[in-house]
């Protein structure tokens, strides 16, 4: 195509360069991500090269997305023609006052590792190896946010590269339309973010997890005792509720409960998971954890046991008002027959936290819940594709909307729109045909 312009041309790809299938397929997150192509791919290095790449794209009428690294299980950011603009070597972390500047490449554990020198902590993914930028940008639902909130309500400012070409400053006060969509507008936002300036929070130093593990037999019993103790734990203690296989390579089907208190104090953890300690019939638990020390670095290896790498992977995510009651029975046989052994199904109340700022992001139920099908066979994608989406039209009914940060966006044209406020979506809508008139960077994926 020969488009390159001379400063980014050493870090610019095109369809049909040696280099070309390489790049392309390290922009994905999953084995089986999608196989769309874009014209052009920029590794860029730098925000001057970010805006470089805009306004070639522009100057072309290119459509662009925008990649910083390992989030989008669907593989959003891969279209057909255009530019992938990928962030993923912007990797610069600075700490101070509080507060940390951050680059969208950096991943969520080495910021933990950086934060943890300063006794400071962040909201961050449950898996490590995720970017910042786009779990941050889908808001952000991570380790202890029923407390800390969703990530994206801790973003104070960012800077990002515009429709335009121009490098922008962006907070609450200068261009905050821009900062409030970048807070939970997920792959459809507008504009190519840089850096993120980050309110931090002081790191608990007392973690400790308690977790239960019961045949699946079990599910109606432990859904309804998640809901009462839901009630009774405090907003610092992190609750999950998982059908899965046993661990060691069992083929028994289980349930799982795991608290986890981040704290001041251990004898605080250890009264925040009092609640846990009355489980009514703890003697049918076939694994009974209580009061284990968990800090970050282990909390990260047992996400990481959960979604491992190397893996083809469908995820679909959705807010629902009820209780664990009322949708986790029903959802056990389709765990029982899931075609992999590796499918998992996770349930966690909402996200809460202090008085939020504004932001395009909000939970729409009280309960997420996150449906992954996990295999290694090319040949049975089918299978746990259509797993995947009898189990989320199971659960469908009791929906009250889509999460943007893992919902198959592809599957349908109003999976964006319901995994926003009808207000919010409207200011969205009204914000980029502010910023980006001309459409430069794409939107949500359609079907």
């Amino acid at each position: 195509m020969g488009i390159a312009a001379r400063d980014i041309q050493q870090v610019l790809v095109e369809r049909g360069d040696p280099d070309y299938e390489k790049a392309r397929a390290s922009m994905a997150a999953n084995e089986c991500a999608p196989s769309r192509r874009p014209d052009v791919i920029v590794q860029a290095a730098c925000a001057e090269e970010v805006r470089e790449a805009v306004a070639l794209a522009r100057a072309h009428r290119m459509k662009v997305t925008v990649r910083a690294g390992e989030h989008a299980w669907g593989g959003a950011p891969l279209r057909d023609g255009g530019m992938l603009i990928d962030l993923s070597r912007l990797r610069g972390c600075g700490v101070e006052n509080g507060t940390a500047t951050v680059q969208p490449g950096v991943s969520c554990q080495d910021l933990t590792r950086a934060l943890a020198d300063r006794d400071h902590a962040f909201p961050v993914a449950h898996r490590g190896s995720v970017a910042l930028s786009g779990f941050v940008l889908a808001g952000g639902i991570g380790w202890n946010s029923r407390a800390w909130g969703p990530a994206c309500a801790s973003v104070e400012a960012i800077e990002a590269v515009t429709a335009t070409g121009e490098i922008v400053h962006c907070d609450d006060h200068e261009n905050s339309g821009l900062l409030w969509a970048a807070r939970g507008g997920g792959p459809g936002f507008f504009a190519a973010v840089t850096s993120f300036r980050l309110r931090l929070r002081h790191l608990p130093p007392a973690i400790m997890t308690t977790r239960y593990v019961f045949p699946l037999a079990d599910v109606e019993d432990v859904a309804y005792w998640a809901d009462e103790i839901t009630g009774a734990i405090p907003a610092n203690v992190e609750l999950s509720v998982a059908l899965t296989t046993a661990d060691g390579g069992s083929p028994l089907k289980v349930v799982v409960v795991t608290a986890t208190a981040f704290s001041c104090a251990w004898n605080d953890a250890i009264r925040c998971l009092e609640p846990l300690r009355e489980c009514p019939f703890a003697g049918r638990a076939l694994i009974r954890q209580v009061d284990q020390p968990t800090p970050f670095a282990v909390l990260f290896t047992g996400s990481a046991a959960l979604w491992p790498g190397g893996r083809r992977t469908a995820a679909d995510s959705l807010w629902l008002n009820g209780g664990f009651s009322g949708l986790l029975p029903g959802l056990a046989p389709y765990v029982e027959n899931a075609p992999s052994p590796e499918s998992i199904v996770v349930a966690e109340p909402a996200p809460g936290g202090p008085a939020v700022p504004e932001m395009a992001f909000a939970p729409l139920g009280r309960i997420r819940l996150g449906c992954y099908a996990m295999w290694t066979d090319r040949s049975a994608d089918g299978a746990n594709l259509a797993w995947l989406r009898e189990l989320t039209a199971a659960a469908e009914p009791q929906a009250a909307g889509r999460c943007i940060a893992e919902t198959d966006l592809a599957a349908e044209p109003q999976r964006a729109r319901r995994s926003f406020t009808a207000a919010a979506w409207e200011r969205f809508q009204d914000l980029r045909a502010r910023y980006d008139p001309d459409g430069v960077f794409e939107t949500y994926p359609q079907p």
